[in-house]
């Protein structure tokens, strides 16, 4: 395993130079880069490095120069949004990011699989929660004959230029949320480089177990964020996991997202590691920063910290020497 980081957490506040110094200085030997979609383009703009091949070139010799290789692109967004523009702009940002790949040769371009409307004249997207009334099992019908075909074709389009993973993080809110959805995606579109990018920080507040669901997805992971949730017994039990309250009004949320090992223990983090260890999975460990408690730089830095503690860095031993 490979201790990396989702670089756009910094925003702008750091140049990329200075940025992979940093994290360089940290004991970090890679870096998922934002490359278009929610994670922004402020570290890597793909049509800008694809159409200058010397700005290309010195986007490369930084991370040489910082001994820090790239193990992802991020291109989260809703390629199948029914705004047409707006779904034009983020499978654009994909397409752009999977030609960049090819480039730099990165083998995985992180993804959500974006949700549809309820209808060819929707306007906004609809997650669907439940199969009652019959008119829900109706819009999730009508969404997966959106998702399917369009994912076929688009990761048909990744494989031609190289890249062998696309890694799906499920996220509420999209089509692909749980282990379940995301091997339905992989199994009708019959694409092998449909995988998952395993957050656990996403399924634990949906009530997963997620050491339980990395064996349930062994070899189909290609991607892993290291992201915490904490649970408030209180909300949790007065009104469920469900909230729309906004991410800042902490107190009123029956979960938030946390710094890893400030939601779960360690021996949850250490019951994933070895769960990854034990499925084959020796890619790498990106830490995603989304804690509303502590700022980037002491968040990052006691990620860095716990994860250095419970990750594995060995490969798998190849033989038991006392069996």
């Amino acid at each position: 395993m490979q201790l990396s980081v989702l670089c756009n957490l910094f925003g702008k506040s750091m140049e990329l130079d200075d940025l992979l110094s940093y994290l360089h200085s940290l004991g970090v030997t890679a870096v998922e880069v934002g490359a278009g979609g929610y994670p922004g383009k402020n570290q890597c703009d793909p049509a800008l490095l694809l159409s200058d091949e010397r700005k290309l070139e010195a986007f490369q010799e930084t991370f040489a120069k910082n001994e820090m290789s790239i193990c992802a692109l991020a291109c989260h967004g809703n390629p199948v949004h029914p705004n047409k523009s707006e779904a034009e702009r983020y499978h654009n940002d994909f397409v752009n990011a999977v030609l960049l790949a090819e480039k730099l040769g990165v083998k995985t371009v992180v993804a959500f699989s974006g949700c549809p409307g309820d209808s060819e004249s929707s306007k906004l997207p609809n997650w669907v929660t439940c199969s009652w009334p019959p008119e829900y099992g109706e819009i999730l019908k009508y969404q997966w004959s959106v998702l399917v075909p369009y994912w076929k074709k688009t990761a048909s389009f990744a494989l031609e230029h190289g890249v062998e993973r696309i890694a799906f993080e499920m996220h509420p809110g999209f089509c692909v949320y749980n282990p379940e959805t995301l091997l339905r995606l992989r199994e009708q579109t019959g694409m092998s480089n449909i995988g998952a990018n395993f957050d656990p920080s996403h399924l634990i507040w949906q009530g997963i177990d997620p050491a339980l669901a990395i064996r349930n997805l062994a070899g189909k992971i290609y991607h892993f964020h290291a992201k915490d949730t904490v649970i408030d017994t209180y909300n949790r039990a007065a009104n469920g996991v469900l909230s729309t309250a906004h991410y800042g009004n902490e107190a009123a949320r029956p979960w938030i997202f946390r710094t890893v090992g400030y939601g779960s223990d360690d021996k949850l983090w250490k019951d994933m590691m070895s769960a990854l260890q034990m499925t084959g999975y020796n890619g790498p460990i990106s830490i995603e920063h989304e804690d509303s408690l502590m700022t980037v730089k002491e968040g990052l830095e006691k990620a860095v910290a716990f994860m250095k503690d419970v990750m594995i860095f060995e490969p798998k031993p190849g033989s038991i020497s006392w069996a």
